[in-house]
């Protein structure tokens, strides 16, 4: 074999195993379901998707993530581009070469959170003593100031600034996919994918703004601008350290809220193996009836003996219950798990429940191990090195 040629083998090699859909080429997943999975009195709004991927050549196993590409609401690029005062139609030359502003708005940019860099420039080019104050402030001050705030609200800080289309997207971040846990097992629901999100919204108040509604760019487009037929943009990203262990290892899953999603794709790919691994699932939902996710299937499960379920109702009582409430009074048995062996999964918010959820952890290794607290903390660090302690947080 002539260098050349041995060149181009290990080149061909190395194609044949990069993802075929990626980033830039996401693949066009058609909708086959898009239903709401909580009550329309929750103040929750959790959906259900189900894409179909028949012949698309994407893999992938539970724990793994699918990224979606979003579309920008068109309400909120029409006043940008009025804000502007050019027309929607106006050509402009970016990164993607050359395309309408609208087109640039609704696909190629962050609008609906405030930009760093459009921060940045109101406060040392334009002079906003509001926005310059903020940025020398402590980071959570701004992070307040900007929850519920998007593009459209930092132009309107200055009202005398007409920056040409161009200025103004040199500001922006491009807009990202978004990522959320699939939820559902590839060797039950073979040739689909399902996802579980969570809606994103800021309703507008009389204290609030112009009266807009806002809300998250992926999450709105998934609840209100795709329907059952429509096509969405979508890669997956493997998380290898997330994944199953093998089927006759007992696994104990805590996932609040939507952080069921990757246990969902565990329990229904675990129910199809032929394991003896123990199952047991801590979820927390804030009413029974209304933002209980897959509580249908969670009981079936639990019925026919493949889950053990804990369930915690947080707002069902006058003391708020969460997951980690409910590990603490299972500590003996949960400590008994893990010393034989069992992996411990946490999905979801990473500020307050995951930290919650370690130090109830911890409580219990220091109260059914015969550790100090020093000792307790390190049997954790010991456990998540060994890859017996996984967490999916965000």
């Amino acid at each position: 074999m002539t260098p050349a040629n041995s060149t181009l083998e290990r080149s061909s090699a190395r194609a044949s195993k990069r993802p075929r859909w990626s980033r830039r080429n996401p693949y066009s997943a058609v909708v086959v379901r898009n239903e709401l999975l909580t009550a329309p009195e929750s103040e929750k709004e959790v959906r259900h998707l189900v894409l179909d991927i028949e012949g698309s050549g994407l893999e992938y196993q539970p724990g793994d993530a699918v990224n979606v590409t979003p579309a920008n609401e068109p309400a909120l690029v029409a006043a940008i581009v009025e804000r502007l005062g050019v027309p929607g139609e106006t050509l402009i030359a970016d990164r993607k070469g050359e395309r309408t502003l609208t087109n640039a708005l609704t696909h190629g940019f962050e609008i609906t959170s405030t930009s760093p860099y459009l921060l940045d420039h109101l406060a040392n080019a334009r002079g906003i003593t509001e926005v310059a104050d903020l940025l020398v402030g402590d980071r959570a001050a701004i992070e307040a100031w900007s929850r519920g705030r998007d593009v459209l609200d930092l132009l309107n800080l200055d009202p005398t600034w007409s920056p040409t289309p161009e200025a103004f997207l040199a500001e922006l971040r491009p807009l990202a996919a978004r990522t959320y846990s699939i939820s559902s097992s590839p060797s039950v629901h073979e040739g689909t994918l399902h996802l579980t999100p969570a809606t994103l919204r800021h309703p507008a108040t009389d204290a609030w703004g112009d009266g807009r509604d806002r809300g998250g760019a992926a999450s709105t487009y998934l609840a209100d601008r795709v329907d059952e037929g429509d096509t969405v943009g979508i890669y997956v990203t493997a998380n290898k350290s997330f994944h199953l262990p093998e089927p006759d290892t007992d696994i104990i899953m805590i996932g609040p809220g939507t952080g069921i999603a990757p246990f969902r794709a565990f329990l229904h790919e675990r129910s199809n193996d032929d394991g003896n691994g123990r199952n047991w699932l801590f979820h927390g939902a804030r009413h029974r009836d209304q933002d209980f996710l897959y509580r249908e299937e969670m009981w079936a499960m639990e019925a026919d003996g493949n889950l053990r379920l804990d369930v915690a109702f947080s707002r069902e009582q006058e003391e708020k219950v969460y997951v980690s409430h409910l590990m603490g009074g299972e500590g003996e048995e949960l400590y008994s798990w893990i010393r034989d062996g069992a992996i411990l999964y946490v999905c979801g918010d990473a500020t307050s429940m995951a930290r919650d959820v370690e130090e109830t952890l911890t409580a219990i290794i220091r109260d059914y191990g015969d550790f100090d607290d020093d000792g307790a903390r390190a049997e954790v660090e010991r456990l998540r090195e060994a890859g017996q302690y996984r967490r999916d947080v965000y």
